[in-house]
């Protein structure tokens, strides 16, 4: 699968993207199953030159979503940054897969999509986000919540059948957020 690539602030060079596509293709090898892949370039003005380029990657493999994003003084530098991020994120998935002995626990059932609330005239909304819910337990949905690298994860639970709301404490702990 090749990468959707989009840029900010940058221009892409065709040379630039044929290292993109080589570096991160790789990963490709190690998690066979991926059926979108994200990433994105930035730069921008920082006080810091190590931390001017920005390189976010997003795939997605069956449902499980995994992530990296890393910065760096030249966008070359920071491409090599996130593809060790995203081999690292790849081994830990893989891991827990085998550890659990029954293949891709993420992708079962049928999902649905959230519908956005209208925002009022006080709220500004800057970005909506799309994304299928899955039907998981609440340690899976911990799990993937780790995975992305968020400090929360809305998920089904298949438990309940019910929306639940998985979250990480200030005390390192976790909590979950269940409807009535």
């Amino acid at each position: 699968m090749e990468p959707y690539i989009t840029a900010k602030n940058i221009v892409l060079a065709p040379a630039t993207r044929e290292y993109i596509e080589k570096k991160l293709g790789k990963l490709n090898r190690q998690l066979n199953n991926i059926t979108d892949f994200k990433v994105e370039l930035a730069k921008e003005k920082t006080r810091s030159p190590q931390q001017r380029f920005v390189v976010q990657a997003t795939l997605d493999s069956k449902g499980t979503l995994i992530r990296g994003e890393e910065r760096g003084e030249n966008l070359m530098t920071a491409i090599d940054k996130v593809e060790t991020v995203m081999t690292r994120q790849i081994e830990r998935y893989k891991g827990k897969l085998y550890d659990k002995g029954r293949g891709n626990s993420f992708a079962r059932g049928t999902s649905s999509k959230e519908e956005p609330e209208a925002p009022t005239a006080q709220t500004k909304v800057v970005k909506v986000k799309h994304f299928t819910i899955k039907p998981m337990s609440v340690n899976e949905a911990i799990e993937q919540m780790e995975l992305l690298g968020h400090d929360f994860f809305l998920f089904f639970n298949a438990d309940n059948t019910k929306p639940n709301l998985v979250y990480h404490r200030k005390d390192g702990a976790y909590g979950l957020i269940e409807p009535e």
